[in-house]
């Protein structure tokens, strides 16, 4: 059983498709970027460069608001394109979504990884400035400046 559209109705299937098809790729796109950024973000960690580091991390924080800006337009738009075009009408939609689907879990882990190896470096730098604190002659001892010293508290005025 066939369903007849209309030429216009036909168009707007095409034009919902179509622009969902670039919003799910540019989707992508970012995705893609953004792993990047974090594949460079570990090298970073790893040669403990603290401003690249910084820089990655900065730069990864503005591909994420891209993407959940992204994100906002797109769930409405996957709405209009399942109520008016169907679930199963076009297969390069689904491979896209099937893509974006694996890149996520590809940043997530990235992600994840970069933040476990981070925290390691955080741990043993930590570490370290326990030992130099404690080879520190000084260390818990109160500086001679810091003492209290005992001061009047009555004044006596003779004139």
């Amino acid at each position: 059983m066939a369903i007849k559209l209309s030429q216009q109705e036909l168009e707007e299937r095409v034009a919902i498709v179509k622009r969902f098809k670039s919003l799910l790729e540019e989707q992508r796109e970012k995705f893609r970027e953004y792993l990047i950024v974090l594949e460079s973000q570990q090298e970073r960690i790893e040669q403990e460069d603290g401003d690249s580091l910084q820089a990655h991390a900065e730069l990864g924080n503005q591909i994420v608001e891209n993407i959940a800006s992204l994100q906002k337009v797109i769930v409405p738009m996957q709405d209009l394109y399942l109520k008016k075009v169907g679930e199963n009408s076009e297969d390069a939609i689904s491979k896209i979504q099937e893509d974006l689907a694996s890149m996520h879990k590809q940043v997530m882990a990235q992600n994840e990884k970069n933040r476990t190896l981070l925290q390691a470096h955080m741990n043993q730098i930590q570490m370290q400035i326990g030992k130099m604190a404690r080879k520190n002659p000084y260390y818990g001892k109160r500086s001679v400046y810091a003492e209290r010293a005992a001061v009047g508290t009555v004044l006596s005025l003779e004139g």
